[in-house]
């Protein structure tokens, strides 16, 4: 179990902790973010509030430890959490917390209902995809990620869309965790506001690279840069 401090009860891999999910609240909930914020996964304000912005975090800490991608933390992801973060050092007691419905952190929305961590990680994608590509190119690669948001052959979330396995190959090889430039930013807001230069695509490959038969299949639009979008 996480390693209890002075004057403080078992953390939550204690046996008695349920699984933690979203809009849970409470001292195990402010640890959780402490030690996802150790590990520099969750930079958010720690409040002790399982938000969205946590649920993002725990998301991308369970893609990195190679376990089940789901956002619930359960017993396996807290025992690599705590395995993970056994130089975090608790300082003082969690805060009281706001009673439910009220004072409810909410995350930043948008015409999309995206949180600012969903942009931001349509940003390291555009990054780590499309750096080097013509800047109507990178916009394209954001517009196929929204239209995959809104296909039914998809996941319903960007972190769940992003880490589908082999979806992207900078998540494979690890780019995707590289910050994003300004271009990369500028080209998902200009995505966000309607601009798909993609043509409706839900796919994209680079024809000097693509190794799937699969993928040559799929009904070609246009060819942006070195990448070419298809349905």
């Amino acid at each position: 179990m996480w390693q209890a401090t002075k004057n403080w009860r078992p953390g939550i891999t204690s046996v008695s902790t349920p699984i933690l999910r979203r809009w849970a609240r409470g001292g195990y909930v402010w640890e959780m973010q402490n030690r996802l914020k150790f590990l520099g996964f969750y930079t958010g304000p720690v409040h002790g509030v399982f938000d969205e912005r946590t649920e993002n975090a725990v998301r991308l800490f369970q893609y990195r430890f190679g376990l089940k991608v789901d956002g619930l933390v359960g017993a396996e992801t807290k025992r690599k959490l705590y395995l993970a973060t056994k130089n975090w050092k608790q300082q003082k007691p969690a805060p009281k917390v706001p009673a439910k419905g009220t004072n409810r952190p909410r995350p930043v929305k948008n015409s999309y209902g995206l949180s600012q961590q969903d942009i931001e990680l349509l940003a390291k994608t555009v990054h780590a995809e499309a750096r080097g590509e013509p800047y109507v190119g990178q916009v394209a690669v954001a517009a196929v990620i929204l239209n995959r948001l809104e296909s039914e052959l998809f996941p319903n979330t960007i972190t769940g869309i992003v880490f589908q396995p082999l979806a992207f190959e900078a998540v494979a090889d690890g780019q995707i965790w590289l910050q994003p430039d300004e271009s990369a930013k500028k080209a998902v807001m200009d995505a966000l506001n309607g601009w798909d230069p993609s043509g409706g695509a839900l796919y994209y490959f680079n024809p000097a690279r693509a190794t799937s038969k699969w993928i040559w299949s799929r009904p070609q639009i246009k060819r942006i840069g070195k990448h070419i979008f298809c349905k």
